[in-house]
């Protein structure tokens, strides 16, 4: 079951598209205070469902991943070229997450028509993530962030079960030394780095569809450029 905050914002979203009207995301009253000294003490939830994950009307911190060619980029200067759907998922080694990359590139053409970007971030190492790259084709940007230093500051972080300890080793080349795992996650990000939209699910076999991120994407756009 989904946390309330992630089922309130996601009922909220389609009874909105099913009604007619546009989607814009209010955040909800928060104390980002808290949550940042929960970090600074590097902590994180033992369980996906103690996330205290960034909201809506919230902006993304400044992250600099490198990419399946070991080059650093910064999150936010690609983030202020164009919008952004950027997408934290677990690792190639992931059957629902090489089946949602593989959702995501049969959209990908329709979404750079609608002005956007996708970039997803995970635990791979830069080798690895150019295994997924070459698996699925990928014509979207990979990012590694295998010692899971974004996901903490997008509030995403939690202590991974024992069992994927080895995975989690070999996928990150050995950076990953806490065993953290990221709650899969999208986020739609306008060119100032805020959330006008995300998708967070603690139950990581269950993801948002690509017609469901396709409809959305769409919408917010619409409502964008209604405002411009």
């Amino acid at each position: 079951m989904l946390p309330i905050y992630s089922r309130y914002k996601r009922l909220s979203f389609i009874l909105l598209l099913i009604s007619g009207l546009s989607y814009t995301g209010q955040a909800t009253a928060k104390n980002s205070t808290t949550k940042q000294l929960i970090y600074v003490r590097d902590t994180v939830p033992a369980k996906p469902t103690d996330i205290s994950p960034l909201l809506i009307g919230e902006s993304v911190p400044a992250v600099t991943l490198p990419d399946a060619t070991g080059k650093p980029i910064s999150l936010n200067d690609k983030i202020a070229v164009k919008p952004t759907i950027l997408i934290f998922y677990r690792g190639g080694w992931c059957p629902f997450c090489n089946r949602e990359l593989a959702g995501v590139q049969s959209i990908e053409a329709k979404l750079r028509g609608l002005g956007y970007q996708i970039i997803a971030i995970s635990t791979d190492s830069p080798e690895n993530l150019s295994k997924s790259i070459d698996k699925h084709k990928l014509t979207y940007t990979l990012l590694s962030d295998s010692e899971l230093s974004a996901s903490k500051q997008f509030g995403i972080a939690f202590v991974a079960p024992k069992a994927y300890e080895k995975t989690l080793i070999e996928g990150s080349n050995g950076k990953n030394a806490d065993k953290l795992l990221p709650v899969p996650s999208v986020f739609i990000l306008d060119t100032k780095g805020t959330i006008q939209f995300e998708y967070i699910n603690p139950d990581f076999r269950q993801r948002i569809s690509p017609d469901l991120l396709n409809g959305v994407a769409e919408a917010l756009m619409k409502d964008a450029k209604a405002k411009s």
